[in-house]
């Protein structure tokens, strides 16, 4: 058998988390060789944000992260910040600009953080493996890793898992590093699509899906979490900012309360417009409130809505005002992994250090990134979940 390659450092998965972590470890003249399955590095990065890349957020902190243990990601998150990778952004001269929210977007594409990444890969003098698949992992009794994968066999002192989630399966995702993770005596807590798309039940789906194409604010709840952003409707179901970030906190059979007009007070139009317009059906009014299509199709259900306004005292119009403010919609499911931007859940964080995200129970064994239970908020924070956690592990490697 041909003998194996000796470095000191091995990452699994070319990833944000994984190549953030080689980096920093090159730096710190770190010997590392990074390994992923893909033809080239970041793929995950170049389809983000419709191809402009949602870097990270100005607003990222630990409490727009979910977690079985929501105090996990502070160190990390506090040790290497939002403001820490915008400067790596400027220094590169990549420029960017704000979104809603605190998002940040490359102006031109999201190649250009891949290419960020790769020259200070290069740099730091990190060896980049691609298009090679991993067949297994091992420690032996010295302490030492062995990966084995199609191009030959590669041992270090210190591995890092980066393999990412299940989410988007067409670029190659697995559970790879939930196998590895398990392999090694450490717990996966369970895990299930996020910021995903949600689907009809079947009884919606034939008088909804025309709806297709129709977006308006919302505050969607669930249990517990609100947020008011755009509500999309699909020909499978409801998408958009609001739903994907709800998806996060829904579980099977739960129902979202969904307000279609936030911050109008809807009993009081329809009360206004049977004075001014009696003979008018409550449509008329809903439908400068509300898209006129999404406005018909709630007066369709809704019987006292159909009547003229003049017929309608006060309670029917406040029954109304609650069908708009209080829509409550129970999804038939998610679109599954297939769309899914994250996988909620991951490896225990009980069994991992904050501050290194070294395993406590075997040295050298590293996770970082979307792997670990550790899921951030739409809008950039996973991102800086990965050059955070990569950092992390990057410094003590």
């Amino acid at each position: 058998m041909p003998q194996a390659d000796m470095t000191d450092v091995i990452v699994l998965g070319a990833g944000a988390a994984g190549m953030m972590c080689a980096i920093e470890a090159g730096k710190r003249g770190r010997r590392v060789t990074l390994i992923d399955h893909a033809s080239a590095p970041g793929e995950k990065i170049r389809i983000s944000g419709g191809g402009r890349c949602n870097f990270t957020n100005i607003h990222c902190s630990p409490k727009t992260f979910l977690s079985g243990n929501p105090h996990f990601a502070i160190s990390a998150l506090k040790a290497y910040t939002q403001r820490d990778f915008i400067a790596l952004v400027e220094r590169h001269g990549i420029a960017f600009h704000e979104k809603a929210l605190g998002q940040l977007f490359c102006d031109g594409s999201a190649r250009e953080i891949i290419s960020m990444l790769t020259r200070e890969m290069a740099d730091a003098g990190v060896r980049l493996m691609l298009s090679t698949s991993i067949h297994s992992t091992s420690r032996d009794d010295a302490g030492i890793y062995e990966v084995e994968t199609s191009d030959g066999r590669h041992r270090a002192a210190s591995l890092v898992v980066a393999t990412g989630g299940k989410s988007i399966p067409k670029m190659g995702a697995t559970g790879l590093g939930y196998d590895i993770a398990r392999q090694f005596g450490h717990r996966v807590t369970e895990v299930r699509p996020a910021l995903v798309p949600f689907t009809w039940p079947d009884h919606l789906a034939p008088k909804w899906k025309d709806l297709s194409g129709v977006s308006l604010p919302v505050t969607a709840r669930c249990n517990g979490a609100s947020f008011d952003e755009a509500m999309l409707f699909t020909h499978r179901g409801v998408s958009g900012p609001a739903m994907l970030q709800i998806s996060s906190y829904w579980r099977e059979g739960d129902s979202i309360e969904i307000d279609l007009a936030p911050g109008v007070d809807v009993a009081g139009e329809l009360i206004s417009g049977r004075g001014e317009r009696p003979k008018a059906a409550p449509v008329s009014v809903l439908g400068e409130i509300l898209p006129r299509r999404l406005a018909q199709q709630l007066c369709t259900d809704l019987s006292p809505a159909q009547a003229r306004l003049a017929d309608l005292g006060n309670a029917a119009m406040k029954a109304i005002a609650g069908t708009v403010h209080a829509h409550h919609l129970v999804p038939g499911g998610t679109e599954g992994y297939r769309t899914a931007e994250v996988t909620l859940g991951g490896i225990d964080t009980a069994g991992l250090r904050q501050k290194s995200m070294e395993s406590t129970s075997v040295a050298g064994l590293f996770f970082i990134g979307e792997v670990v239970d550790v899921t951030g908020h739409l809008g950039g924070h996973n991102f800086q979940w990965a050059w955070s956690s990569g950092v992390a592990a990057g410094r003590h490697v």
